[in-house]
């Protein structure tokens, strides 16, 4: 229910930011989300809302899931998502599907809710002649020929984006993503966390590396989906240095929420265009769009989702950083997060270990990991050796937190697939390369067969 608390103060939105401290800590969960590419299985192509010549669209793709209980949401007269509990099936821009999760206690429960959904998929591909791919950028189509999805925000952000990058059109319409959502403690564990989270997103990018090809060739990047962030708008994207400046606080976070430019505000099931206006402005009743009004609380927590950094604050931790993957990856990622920072010892770890890092060294492993993966240098040390002293602290956390599932095994397997990946230094992205310069003959194509759910 929409909440329309006028903000009159920076007050209300902080005691909203502070209310996602959970001293107790049984109470924390997880929150797993995933997106993924939507395609023709006849000739790989992605797939318009509403179907052309006899096909299915994506809209009967959504609708599909009612038959296993999910309840529709509809924007302007068309489907644009599904519910169920606590969990949601959305549309990103170019018809990319992204499972967000319900909040839950442990990996097994994560891992059934991914795999039921999954298979889910499975049997409405067959049904409809549709696939899944899960990969961090489309291999094959330009952006030209991804379909446009009828959601009024996507209209407004479309027109926004080339006027702050370069690559905002391409993170819209062709990437996906898998990411984890983390509670914490309080104010203190939150920038602790938060710290973490940033120091060690590229270790997560170059470990979930998988988006090599652009257009149907090798552009030469590990993780393309992760370069594409750093030109889509300096304003809501990157590391954010103040995190690990001193004075680092809900506060210091809210005022650089209020310092970047909106998007839109919503009003009776409409989107108004406030491109690149200023919220601070519609606390005083000055916002170009709506002279005159106050904003809700509503209207701060939309704003709050057109925010990008590798790590994003609500009432709980996002964590950003890795690309849409196979099926056994999707539930690596949070469960490498879980180990890291569910534990009190893990987190403790990972403090010690990022300390001597500088920001800048950060922003050049950043930088460098979406084209290097592990190959990345990082203080004398490539990146693929760090990352195993990472996994060892994730595997060390998952064991200590002690989350059994019904057949007695803790969560530390979910992250096995991360460990042969640095031990043979091949990421996803090498394991697809190779695949095309071995058996596919340079046809990447051959992914939406090989690479598909």
């Amino acid at each position: 229910m929409a909440d329309t608390t006028i903000i009159d103060s920076k007050d209300v939105m902080m005691a909203y930011l502070e209310s996602g401290s959970k001293p107790d800590r049984d109470s924390w969960r997880i929150g797993a989300e995933h997106e993924k590419f939507v395609f023709h299985r006849s000739d790989n192509r992605p797939l318009s809302y509403a179907g052309e010549n006899g096909r299915p669209g994506i809209r009967d793709v959504l609708k599909a899931f009612e038959d296993f209980g999910w309840k529709p949401v509809s924007e302007s007269g068309n489907v644009i998502a599904e519910i169920s509990g606590g969990a949601s099936i959305t549309l990103e821009p170019g018809g990319q599907f992204e499972l967000s999760g319900a909040p839950l206690e442990h990996m097994h429960d994560i891992c059934t809710e991914t795999s039921r959904h999954l298979q889910h998929a499975k049997e409405i591909g067959e049904k409809l002649d549709v696939g899944f791919l899960g990969l961090g950028f489309h291999p094959t189509s330009s952006r030209e020929c991804i379909p446009v999805m009828p959601k009024a925000r996507y209209g407004i952000m479309r027109n926004y984006m080339p006027k702050v990058g370069s690559l905002g059109l391409d993170m819209m319409m062709r990437t996906c993503t898998v990411q984890v959502n983390l509670d914490f403690e309080s104010e203190a564990d939150m920038i602790e966390k938060f710290r973490i989270g940033l120091a060690l997103q590229p270790i997560a990018t170059a470990l979930f590396a998988n988006s090599p090809f652009l257009d149907g060739r090798n552009v030469g990047y590990q993780s393309y989906r992760s370069h594409i962030w750093t030109d889509t708008d300096s304003d809501r994207c990157g590391l954010l240095p103040f995190v690990f400046e001193d004075g680092m606080s809900f506060e210091r976070y809210l005022d650089h929420v209020l310092d970047v430019p909106m998007y839109f505000v919503r009003r009776g099931g409409d989107y108004i265009d406030a491109a690149g206006q200023s919220f601070r402005d519609f606390m005083d009743g000055k916002l170009p769009a709506l002279p005159g009004e106050l904003p809700t609380m509503e209207d701060f927590q939309d704003h709050m989702t057109t925010l990008f950094p590798e790590v994003r604050l609500k009432t709980f931790l996002e964590m950003r950083g890795a690309d849409g993957g196979p099926w056994n990856r999707l539930c690596a990622l949070p469960a490498f997060w879980v180990g890291l920072l569910y534990s009190k010892d893990s987190q403790q770890a990972c403090l010690d270990l990022i300390k001597p890092w500088t920001f800048e060294e950060l922003e050049t492993m950043r930088h460098s990991a979406p084209k290097l993966g592990l190959k990345t240098a990082h203080k004398g040390r490539l990146l693929r050796d760090v990352a195993k002293e990472v996994l060892d602290i994730a595997d060390a956390g998952l064991k200590e937190r002690a989350k059994l599932s019904t057949s007695g095994e803790n969560e530390s397997g979910f992250i096995s697939s991360l460990y042969e990946t640095v031990e043979t230094g091949k990421t996803p992205a090498d394991k697809m390369i190779d695949a095309m310069e071995d058996h596919w003959d340079g046809d990447v194509s051959h992914v939406f067969k090989e690479f598909s759910y």
